[in-house]
């Protein structure tokens, strides 16, 4: 069966009232820094924190009552899980979810607490999934595929006839990829609406499975990315025709520029998104020339992150914007001499956060001391300014933020 725009339109009437239809809200900072109109798709407002309750419910909702009674399962380590599981749990369907014995604690058990039944087994997904075929044929389970499944792209490609509904004016959509089930339903309902509409597909540098199986490039998928959610090594069988017809271009976006976007979803647009939801806006900083001037549409598939990778992800971002710095200043150890430097940087403006001393190591004589000192600050400008008062005043300091240029006063 081929997938058509009118499988899209029954699937949002099947989804109607049980999912969230997210906003579509325009991101005018962040189009004032990037140079174009952007919009966004908050699926990261569902109530598991992502799309997939779309194409997990439709799959659902189409099960014949033996099929409900016997079950269904699934092989996931993040969000399909949770989509299926909070559905089935719903619609009153067993669900089984099998996940790899290194799943993070936390996501087990959300995805119990969700109504699934959890069996761990396995190094990884791949040993997962061979797991869940056992239990299939044992057990007589339905199997509900995160992406290669016609009924689970065409709930995925609802979110194109909500976006386009509430933003008709947009040149291009730029849609994350791992196995292809949302751009391959995004691309299906947006070119049968909007035949012109560019859609750009986004894969992590790490994981471009989806961008060499069609160029017939020898696979490299491998690595621990931040972008876990599109972390993909075999993309969709079934998705992957639909997108060589329809999406006009996959671009590849590095952990840094992934990085940044998650920064600036928080900063600019006070939107929190995981790896893969902030992949859209990594593309518009990785490839600018390709959309500076137009409307863009991104999705923001998701936002569930952990909250100590955001954390430190907000942090980096505050050093890389120069707004927090490590200075290493060497002095003499001598009474005194402390409070000068740390009068010096108030004076500046700057606001000490900790000091370390540094006297016990060979390469530092006795009579002398480094200190490092972490200091708030407004930008890198402030900084350069912190460090030409330290140099005047006969201190010498280096800047050690790893996120910055080093540099020396």
């Amino acid at each position: 069966m081929t997938l058509t725009i009118d499988h899209i339109r029954a699937a949002a009437a099947a989804l109607r009232g049980a999912i969230l239809e997210t906003p579509t809200l325009p991101a005018r900072r962040l189009g004032e820094l990037i140079g174009a109109e952007i919009v966004l798709k908050l699926e990261n407002r569902q109530y598991t924190g992502s799309f997939k309750d779309r194409g997990a419910l439709n799959k659902l909702v189409g099960l014949d009552a033996r099929e409900r009674a016997a079950g269904v399962i699934a092989v996931s380590a993040g969000n399909h899980a949770q989509g299926v599981a909070h559905h089935a749990h719903r619609l009153g369907i067993p669900a089984t979810i099998v996940m790899p014995k290194a799943t993070p604690f936390i996501k087990a058990e959300q995805t119990r607490r969700l109504g699934a039944r959890v069996v761990l087994h396995g190094a990884d997904l791949n040993e997962a999934a061979d797991h869940a075929d056992e239990l299939l044929r044992r057990k007589g389970y339905t199997f509900i595929h995160p992406y290669d499944d016609l009924a689970v792209i065409a709930g995925q490609g609802t979110v194109a006839l909500e976006m386009l509904a509430a933003a008709p004016q947009l040149d291009c959509l730029v849609v994350p990829i791992g196995g292809g089930g949302l751009i391959a339903g995004v691309a299906t309902a947006a070119k049968a609406i909007a035949p012109g509409i560019e859609i750009f597909g986004v894969e992590a540098a790490l994981y471009p499975s989806m961008l060499q199986a069609i160029k017939a490039l020898p696979p490299t998928a491998a690595g621990s990315t931040i972008a876990e959610g599109i972390a993909v090594k075999r993309p969709g069988r079934l998705t992957r025709p639909v997108i060589e017809a329809l999406v006009d271009d996959i671009l590849l976006v590095g952990e840094e520029a992934i990085e940044r976007a998650i920064h600036m979803m928080v900063e600019c647009e006070k939107i929190v998104a995981e790896g893969a939801g902030a992949a859209g806006l990594a593309a518009l900083l990785a490839h600018p020339e390709r959309f500076r001037g137009r409307r863009v549409g991104l999705i923001v598939t998701g936002g569930n992150i952990d909250s100590r990778m955001l954390a430190s992800i907000l942090m980096r971002g505050i050093a890389r914007d120069g707004r927090l710095a490590r200075l290493r200043i060497e002095l003499n150890d001598e009474p005194g001499v402390l409070s000068r430097v740390t009068g010096l940087i108030g004076a500046t403006g700057g606001n000490i956060i900790e000091v370390y001393h540094q006297r016990l190591y060979y390469d530092v004589p006795v009579t002398m001391a480094d200190i490092d000192v972490v200091v708030e600050t407004r930008n890198r400008q402030h900084v350069d300014e912190i460090l030409a008062a330290l140099s005047t005043a006969g201190f010498k300091s280096t800047l050690l933020s790893s996120t910055a240029k080093r540099s020396e006063a």
